[in-house]
């Protein structure tokens, strides 16, 4: 997965990479992990790295090209990361592929989930998708807020000003939810 990288054009892959690092710094914002109380584990980075991507993917599809190449690229980005750290984190070349069949599944299963819940099947949608997903200790709903604040912010960029937002994403904040 890594290697399929290599061959792509470096001027197009730079500003994904620029992104996919921003969406990184979202995704491991100590307040997700202390404040809305996501496990601070792989299964807990890796939910919050999910909706960070989906949050951008969706924005993404309603952009016109080039952006559906820079999603492709961006879900390249984001296997390659995952690959790249169960490799760091001592699992064998023989078990990678089929931890990266079962963590592809997680990630589209979750963006299939969190997608039809801003489709609107109700305000309280999203939270449940994520307690469901994330973990039941979390705060759901302070979750779903951030990502109905992380995807109205991200409503309004076209494709420049999303690769020049920095932050791309609102800060994490409770508040939301009350």
């Amino acid at each position: 997965m890594i290697l399929s990288l290599f061959g792509k054009r470096p001027d197009r892959l730079a500003p994904v990479k620029t992104v996919f690092s921003r969406i990184v710094s979202a995704s491991r914002e100590p307040a997700l992990f202390l404040d809305a109380r996501v496990p601070d584990d792989f299964e807990g980075r890796f939910e919050m790295l999910a909706l960070h991507v989906f949050l951008v993917l969706r924005r993404l599809r309603a952009l016109p090209a080039p952006a559906a190449d820079m999603a492709q690229d961006l879900v390249d980005a984001t296997f390659a990361y995952l690959e790249l750290g169960f490799r760091q984190g001592g699992v064998g070349d023989v078990s990678v592929p089929r931890k990266m069949k079962a963590i592809g599944r997680s990630f589209y299963g979750r963006l299939g989930a969190y997608e039809e819940a801003f489709a609107g099947e109700g305000p309280d949608a999203l939270a449940t998708a994520l307690a469901r997903n994330v973990s039941a200790e979390a705060d759901s709903t302070a979750l779903a807020a951030h990502a109905r604040a992380c995807d109205e912010r991200l409503s309004g960029l076209d494709l420049a000003a999303l690769l020049a937002a920095d932050p791309l994403f609102p800060p994490f904040t409770s508040d939301r939810a009350r």
